[in-house]
């Protein structure tokens, strides 16, 4: 036998059966590490090794030197951003599609990874009841499936930007709480900053479509092109939901693109009580869900769906010689429907993930992630030194201490330094605000009543 596949076979095993511990009970970890800047590019050699290392040396090293490192974003207790979970089935897709090693640039260079991607974003279309005519395809993450989106919207505005460059006076809109990936798609797309419009939102943090007409129509008697509006479903800070159905009717009415960020909330949509948060998406240009957030799928894994695929292909396409094959007319190459060329086989660990724990499955994980956050967010209520600063809609609650901004930073500094658990913060109204995101597959009531415990022990020697 082969000695390198017989090493590889040993440690292959070594390193699945610490994977399957450690999604077991990340709990031994402390969700965030005891380090300081620096201290791994220290720790570690300045320079690669001249000759090749066994596969065992390099493991011991990876538990000696890079896990204390880690941030654990698979714990229970981390409660930060969005919390995730990479579940056991789509790590093992992972592993396979890492195995396999497959470019699905075309359909001739990954057939099952091309046609895998088709299936499994249809299984995920009808279980959040999209029209059956949305185009599906795969990107890393919603910032990238955002991009996409406005390119093919500045490409119905202004197709001669596409051979011509500039596109100046093309004006984009967003709710104020819209995500950053806006922003920073407007910079790459050479959109503009200045051409982001901004529009406010009500007292539940979402955008007012009255305010997002008269801005529409104040920017066409300057003589500027309006192209494209950006509705959230499930705000970064708040998780608040934008009007949808009233969104898209300015949208039509003034012949702009929409595109629907519903890159976490979205998910919630499969549950029949939540499925009027995407009530107007089906009449929307795109819209963006991840799988990666709230669907216990690893990174990296966005769902782009358009009802507009030909106009994102005029965008992108652009097929040299060596990449022509015979199959053009008669398959889909999902390299003319985006920037990347390479593309990994994502679609795997979706199928696996899907397949593992079917539509019920993941109805129970989110209806317990969306009851763990109201209990939450009553014990909140019940506390009167602290306040509850938005609505809970989904599994985020936003809080404060009572007090200063100075108090509430020391707060969230104090919890995420004991290792114990990890919260993070976002400014309402102009205040620091703290969030907890339940998210994890893991995560149990017990989890959240022992980290609330402890916000409230910090807060406590805080006053």
């Amino acid at each position: 036998m082969n000695r390198d596949a017989v090493e590889f076979r040993q440690a292959a095993r070594q390193a699945v059966d610490w994977i399957a511990a450690y999604l077991e009970d990340p709990r031994r970890f402390p969700v965030v590490p005891p380090m300081e800047p620096g201290d791994l590019l220290r720790a570690l050699p300045s320079c690669a090794p001249e000759e090749g290392e066994p596969l065992q040396e390099i493991l011991a090293d990876f538990h000696r030197s890079i896990l204390p490192a880690v941030t654990h974003w698979n714990h229970p207790r981390f409660l930060a951003y969005f919390a995730i979970s990479a579940s056991g089935a789509g790590v093992l897709g992972e592993l396979l599609a890492a195995a396999i090693n497959a470019n699905g640039m075309l359909w001739q260079t990954s057939p099952a990874g091309t046609e895998l991607e088709q299936v499994t974003l249809g299984w995920l279309r009808r279980w959040l009841h999209l029209p059956e005519d949305f185009f599906g395809i795969i990107f890393d993450t919603a910032s990238v499936s955002t991009f996409h989106a406005i390119a093919a919207a500045r490409q119905q505005a202004a197709p001669e930007v596409r051979s011509e460059g500039g596109g100046a006076a093309l004006t984009l809109y967003c709710s104020e709480h819209a995500h950053s990936s806006v922003d920073k798609a407007a910079i790459a797309l050479g959109i503009g900053l200045r051409n982001v419009r901004k529009i406010a939102v009500d007292a539940e943090f979402r955008m007012r479509p009255d305010l997002l007409e008269e801005a529409v129509a104040a920017d066409r008697r300057n003589g500027r092109r309006p192209f494209c509006v950006v509705a959230t479903v499930g705000t970064t800070s708040t998780t608040s939901v934008d009007p949808v159905r009233d969104i898209v009717d300015v949208a039509q009415r003034h012949g702009l693109w929409l595109h629907v960020d519903a890159a976490y909330a979205g998910a919630a949509a499969i549950l029949p009580e939540y499925r009027h948060i995407l009530d107007g998406a089906e009449r929307a240009d795109s819209i963006v869900v991840n799988p990666h957030k709230w669907l216990l799928t690893p990174l990296d894994l966005s769902a782009f769906y358009t009802r507009r695929p030909e106009v994102l292909r005029e965008a992108f396409a652009l097929v040299p010689e060596y990449l022509r094959t015979a199959e053009d007319a008669r398959a889909i190459h999902f390299m003319d429907y985006g920037l990347p060329l390479g593309r990994r086989f994502r679609a795997l660990k979706l199928w696996f993930v899907m397949r593992h724990f079917g539509r019920r499955g993941i109805e129970r994980v989110l209806r317990s992630h969306i009851a763990m956050a109201q209990e939450l967010a009553r014990w909140i209520d019940a506390d009167e030194r602290f306040e509850r600063v938005a609505p809970v809609p989904f599994s985020v609650v936003c809080f404060r201490l009572k007090g200063p901004d100075e108090a509430n930073r020391r707060l969230l500094e104090q919890v995420n330094a004991t290792g114990q658990a990890f919260l993070s913060h976002t400014v309402l109204h102009g205040r620091f605000v703290l969030r907890i995101a339940v998210g994890n597959l893991g995560t149990t009531e017990a989890d959240l009543r022992e980290v609330w415990r402890l916000v409230q022990e910090k807060a406590q020697a805080l006053s």
